[in-house]
């Protein structure tokens, strides 16, 4: 379960049982409305669909089925696109997130789901549970724990597992 942590938009308290860490959620905090470019974190009951991870940085998570991920790999924020919140392959023409990033953000990513099926343009993609900037700053929509912290959460999560964000 993820909550807003009281006084500190955007940041939030994230529950898995007897695990309790802050996290980062969007800058425009917890939203009900999800829309396109809003920075919110979308509120609700959301199904983890697997995850991402770079092997050449992490061992494979366990929990869930996790695909490594490469230069090539991508996931489409342009609503104009047939493949509009699905992964897709670089390059494109169309708007998109690079998986493969750098700063290491996406070393390990989960689906949450939003927006998934049916997919309704316009209303957010790319939204994850995936790594944290230093000092929990904020994220385009997203959730984001601890690099630290992560296979303590990993190790709480089964097929079953849904993320509640309140």
């Amino acid at each position: 379960m993820v909550r807003r942590a009281p006084g500190r938009a955007p940041r939030g308290i994230l529950v898995a049982g007897s695990l309790v860490l802050p996290c980062a959620i969007g800058r425009g905090g917890i939203v009900r409305d999800k829309r396109e470019g809003d920075g919110g974190t979308p509120a609700g009951s959301h199904r983890l669909l697997g995850g991402f991870f770079r092997a050449d940085r992490l061992r494979r998570p366990s929990g869930l089925v996790f695909r490594a991920i490469g230069p090539m790999d991508g996931w489409c924020d342009d609503a104009r696109s047939a493949a509009y919140n699905r992964p897709v392959r670089l390059p494109s023409r169309f708007g998109h997130e690079v998986m493969w990033r750098e700063d290491g953000l996406y070393d390990c990513v989960i689906d949450i789901a939003w927006n998934r099926g049916p997919v309704r343009k316009k209303r957010g993609s790319a939204i994850f549970l995936h790594l944290a900037r230093d000092g929990l700053k904020p994220t385009e929509g997203c959730v984001a724990v601890p690099r630290a912290r992560l296979h303590h959460l990993l190790a709480r999560i089964e097929p079953a597992t849904r993320l509640i964000v309140l």
